[in-house]
C-alpha cells in the first residue's frame, strides 16, 4: 500500500504542466550554472594562491565566473518570471475557479531578488577585466609650437 502511494506520488511530480517542468529545470540548470561560478571566480580572486603566475589569465577567469554568474541569473529571472506570467495568466482566465487561482507569494520575489542580485554580481565581475599586459614606456613626440607649425 506504501509503495502504491509512492508511485502515485511520483506520477503526480512527473507529470505536471509544461510551464512547471520547464521553470524546474531552469533553476537546477541556474544552481549548477551559479556553482561553476561561484568556483571559476573563487580561482580568478587575486587573493588566492592559485595560477599566481599569470596575472592576465587569473583576471580573464574572474571575467569568465562573471559570464557564469550572468547566465545564472538570466536562467533564474527567466523561470521566475515565466512562472509569474502563468500564474496571472490563470488570475484573469474567467474559466478557472475562485478556489483555484494563485497569487504571487513570497517565493518569486525572493526569486526575482536572487536573479537580481546574481545578474549584478556576474556584471560586476565581468566588468572587472584584466590590465593589459605593460609594454614599456611609450614616448610621443613633442608638440610642436605654433609657429613652426604654420606654412610660410
Amino acid at each position: 500500500m506504501n509503495n502504491i502511494l509512492l508511485l502515485l506520488l511520483l506520477l503526480l511530480l512527473l507529470f505536471l504542466p509544461v510551464h512547471l517542468q520547464t521553470s524546474r529545470a531552469l533553476m537546477v540548470v541556474s544552481i549548477l550554472l551559479g556553482f561553476v561560478g561561484v568556483v571559476v571566480s573563487v580561482i580568478g580572486m587575486k587573493c588566492t594562491k592559485v595560477g599566481d603566475e599569470n596575472p592576465v589569465a587569473k583576471g580573464w577567469i574572474a571575467v569568465l565566473g562573471g559570464v557564469f554568474f550572468l547566465l545564472a541569473g538570466m536562467c533564474t529571472m527567466t523561470a521566475i518570471s515565466w512562472y509569474a506570467a502563468r500564474v496571472t495568466y490563470e488570475f484573469f482566465n474567467p474559466s478557472t475557479p475562485v478556489n483555484a487561482r494563485y497569487e504571487f507569494g513570497p517565493a518569486l520575489f525572493v526569486g526575482w531578488s536572487a536573479g537580481s542580485v546574481s545578474l549584478l554580481g556576474g556584471a560586476f565581475l565581468s566588468c572587472s577585466c584584466p590590465k593589459p599586459e605593460d609594454r614599456g614606456q611609450q614616448y610621443y613626440r613633442q608638440s610642436q609650437p605654433p609657429s613652426a607649425r604654420e606654412y610660410v
